[in-house]
């Protein structure tokens, strides 16, 4: 189970690692990197690094060569701007680690350094990938505001000073929407993976539900039926125990029905396991009882020996949806069982009334017992498992005692 749900949980894209930057890939997958320390750069990150890398150097030996070439620079002044293009460049192997601290140092040293502004323009791109807006809109406000200030002191020869500012604002928006457009990007394969798994997640609960609920109804299923059963095998056994110079023909009736009944018993017993072992819905196996199938559990009863009188007056029997003829069976069923257990002895009554439109009324009642009844211990499982059948069929159910001493369960049921 625990392998199966890794492999659920698994990103789609562990083939290709190497094609993803580093922190989409710690973002996506946490789990592959150590906890407490930076994802490892992938191949991609080091193509791009080095990429970035040469374009700063390129434009440095170009800004270079403009300062060797100029004679109103002082010379101390041409070698500070170079070794700071130098430092700089140097430093674009840490936009990833420090993104904010690169591109904020590189403000106030791309306005003094001229061979710097390939790495400014590098750092305010990973600033705008990795950080959200805010801190972009103050850095490149910041750089924004000095390029004015920068063109003056030291003023293109080849260009004239309006088309110069243009151009680098213009430069500087390109760079700021390129960034956040790739992190927009990042944003939205997150937000997918971030689906996807709570896709994954749902599914999963609802599949564990299903097979809750599945396993309830074949608990009731169980309840239902098993209890039917033992409840035959112990009134007879009851009978020959207390009975013992019974006629032969009265014990062997007793003796057929107590091994009729262990035999249909151990039967639904298999059928239950294996439905659980199967996984498979509670229809599996036999057809579920009906209405239909009424008269066979009050014969079943009566020769049990209860004393047992059916009223059925339903409009059109076969008509009756499936659904809520098996939940009147059970209902019918479990109000014999607590009958014979709680009443033996006494006539119960089963009424089954309605017809379309006008919903099924099931209705098990028995007078109060004569005499001492001993005490049958009862959890109330099965009239709890009768109240949640009858809800989830869209009908009702009560239960209690009668006025006359006896107990009453009654349903209703929608038959539309």
């Amino acid at each position: 189970m625990t392998g199966d749900k890794a492999e659920q949980t698994a990103p789609v894209f562990t083939g290709r690692r190497w094609f993803f930057p580093s922190a989409l890939i710690h973002e996506l997958d946490p789990d592959s990197t150590r906890s407490g320390r930076r994802p490892r750069r992938t191949v991609r990150d080091w193509v791009v690094d080095f990429a970035c890398f040469l374009f700063a150097v390129l434009l440095g030996v170009l800004g270079a060569e403009t300062l060797n070439d100029s004679q109103s620079i002082p010379h101390a002044l041409a070698v500070t701007d170079q070794v700071l293009g130098a430092l700089s460049c140097a430093a674009v192997w840490l936009r990833r680690r420090w993104p904010l601290a690169l591109a904020a140092v590189m403000v106030p040293v791309g306005f003094v350094s001229e061979t710097s502004g390939g790495v400014a323009i590098i750092a305010l791109f990973t600033l705008a990938v990795h950080r959200p807006f805010r801190y972009v809109a103050w850095v490149g406000g910041a750089q924004a505001v000095l390029v004015p200030l920068y063109f003056w002191w030291r003023p293109d020869p080849d260009l004239p000073y309006l088309a110069v500012l243009v151009l680098f604002v213009v430069l500087t928006a390109a760079t700021v929407g390129w960034g956040m457009f790739v992190r927009s990007k990042r944003q939205l394969m997150l937000s997918l993976r971030d689906r996807a798994r709570r896709a994954e997640t749902e599914a999963r609960l609802r599949a564990e539900q299903a097979q809750r609920l599945a396993r309830e109804a074949i608990a009731r299923e169980m309840h239902d039926v098993l209890a039917h059963r033992l409840t035959l095998l112990s009134v007879h056994a009851g009978a020959l125990e207390f009975r013992p110079d019974a006629p032969r023909e009265e014990v062997a009736r007793a003796a057929g029905v107590i091994r009729e009944s262990a035999h249909e018993a151990l039967q639904d017993l298999r059928e239950i396991i294996g439905v659980l072992r199967a996984g498979e819905s509670d229809e599996a196996g036999r057809p579920q009882p009906t209405l239909a199938a009424l008269d066979t559990l009050v014969a079943e009863s009566r020769q049990a020996g209860m004393k047992v009188t059916l009223d059925q007056c339903v409009t059109d029997p076969a008509g009756v949806p499936a659904s809520v003829g098996r939940t009147a069976y059970r209902i019918a069923q479990e109000g014999l069982t607590n009958a014979r257990k709680h009443a033996p002895g006494t006539e119960v009554t089963v009424s089954v009334t309605g017809g379309p439109g006008q919903g099924l009324t099931v209705s098990v009642r028995n007078p109060a017992p004569e005499g001492d009844v001993p005490h049958v211990p009862g959890a109330g499982q099965g009239l709890i498992g009768l109240t949640e059948r009858a809800t989830l069929a869209g009908g009702t159910l009560e239960h209690g005692p009668a006025s006359d001493g006896g107990f009453e369960v009654r349903a209703r049921l929608p038959w539309r």
